[in-house]
């Protein structure tokens, strides 16, 4: 193939990847978008493919066979629940990719005798670094988010003089690579101490935490990538990259604001370490108990309401209760309910979670509401429904300047007239402390599973 022909093509590629990215940043065209960036993926390998230099098409083949039938079968049995688990494992699988090519170059440059030139003398150790630690952290993020590991903050005395000195290592091996000093065995080093950063840097991270974290690993990826695509001199790799980089840097910084906290406190304060108040605890700080109600007392509730406000978390997400809550939603709007779903950015465990998790149980786009447009909204709904969130719906990130979450926006449920939560237990989330909404005076919990209290909610409402 001509090489006009390629860098065609490959204009083409970037052009679907840049429509990708602008599709999916709309809930509405984000299927176009998935289909544009899958388009151009495949045109990027068949370019690719179609280079004299490809290589032994046999074990290509044998590799793309491979990691289509892991795809495929990934994205038709992972449940929408473990969709951040996938997340964080293909994302390390891409940056544990980036530096193995990495090496893999070094390797066969140096053994054929060929000199490195400045720019890949540079780009192979930063790739290696950089992907690594993905490819580490990652994997650790998919444990925390499986529940292989502990979810909370992993912590030891002098953890954060460890990990200063691991990553020093990492960056004298990877300075010394980029001055051309001679030896294989320094990449490898690299790639070694980086592995381990990535294990200790994402170990003291909570799980409340964890969106953030992925959001950071990708961009990691990204930024990996597009340094292979320096050492490759393939001009598609660094843009893909690029665009990576970017969107995660950029989504990173968006739900760090979101939370109201900096990118340091998010990966240096242990968030979510310490749990204030025992897991079923029944009454608050001040005395106070929580009102226990039963699914026929929220039926009454909701059938005669102007306007139910549906506010979804992690609980919904872990006992599939979407479909459910899209059909008791139906039943209030046949009653002539206004029914709306507000969207805190950083529920659940990836960015968007709450959104697709809705998007799959084909709830109206113009009914899910950012937290900006329908905290004004509360004060004149009859009642807000909770339904398995928790520090996203905390009132002390407003009102208590001790709390850890102080400053965090949040969903202002408590200004409702009506509070009805959904929550198995009293036990606290992934913040580890109180929430004062729960013992607020117009506030009932319902304590069950939410798939099979919304359940109950349904059939009671058909017989109101």
């Amino acid at each position: 193939m001509s090489q006009q022909l390629t860098n065609l093509l490959y204009l083409g590629t970037i052009v679907c990847f840049i429509l990708a990215l602008r599709f999916l940043s709309s809930p509405r065209r984000a299927r176009l978008g998935n289909l544009l960036g899958a388009l151009g993926m495949a045109l990027a390998i068949g370019v690719a493919l179609a280079q004299d230099e490809a290589g032994s098409y046999g074990w290509i083949a044998a590799g793309i066979a491979v990691g289509a039938v892991v795809g495929v079968v990934g994205a038709r049995t992972v449940k929408m629940t473990a969709m951040p688990q996938m997340v964080a494992l293909f994302n390390g699988v891409g940056g544990g990719a980036v530096a193995l090519i990495a090496l893999g170059e070094f390797h066969e440059r140096t053994a054929e005798g060929v000199g490195l030139s400045h720019t890949a003398l540079i780009a192979i150790p930063l790739s290696s670094l950089i992907g690594s630690i993905s490819f580490a952290g990652s994997m650790v993020a998919f444990a925390k988010l499986q529940e292989l590991i502990g979810g909370r903050p992993f912590v030891y005395p002098g953890q954060k003089l460890v990990n200063m000195a691991v990553l020093g290592a990492a960056a004298v091996m990877t300075i010394l690579v980029a001055l051309d000093v001679d030896g294989q065995t320094l990449v490898i080093g690299v790639i070694v101490a980086a592995l381990a950063f990535g294990v200790f840097f994402v170990l003291p991270i909570g799980g409340a935490d964890m969106p953030v974290v992925i959001s950071l690993l990708n961009a990691f990826t990204g930024i990996a990538a597009a340094g292979a695509g320096f050492v490759l001199q393939n001009n598609v790799l660094i843009v893909a990259g690029a665009l990576v980089g970017a969107s995660g840097t950029l989504l990173t910084m968006l739900m760090g604001r979101a939370m109201n906290r900096s990118l340091a406190n998010v990966l240096f304060g242990a968030f979510g370490s310490v749990v204030a108040t025992p897991a079923d605890a029944g009454a608050g700080a001040d005395g106070r108990s929580v009102r226990a109600t039963t699914a026929d007392d929220v039926a009454v509730m909701l059938a005669y309401a102007r306007r139910v406000v549906f506010v979804p978390g992690y609980g919904l997400a872990v006992a599939q209760a979407q479909h459910d809550v899209r059909a008791l939603a139906d039943l209030l709007q046949e009653r002539g309910v206004d029914v709306r779903y507000a969207i805190h950015p950083v529920a659940g465990r990836m960015p968007g979670h709450m959104n697709v998790l809705l998007a799959e149980a084909n709830v109206p786009y113009d009914q899910l509401y950012e937290m900006d447009q329908i905290n004004p909204e509360f004060s004149q709904t009859d009642v807000a429904v909770v339904v398995g969130a928790n520090d996203v719906v905390n009132p002390a990130a407003r009102s208590q300047a001790s709390s850890p979450i102080y400053g965090m926006p949040i969903l202002d449920v408590d200004r409702s007239a009506n509070v009805v939560v959904i929550k198995r237990s009293m036990s606290p989330g992934f913040a580890g402390i109180d929430n004062p909404l729960f013992y607020d005076s117009k506030t009932v919990m319902l304590f069950a599973d939410a798939k099979s209290a919304v359940e109950s909610v349904i059939a009671a409402v058909k017989n109101v």
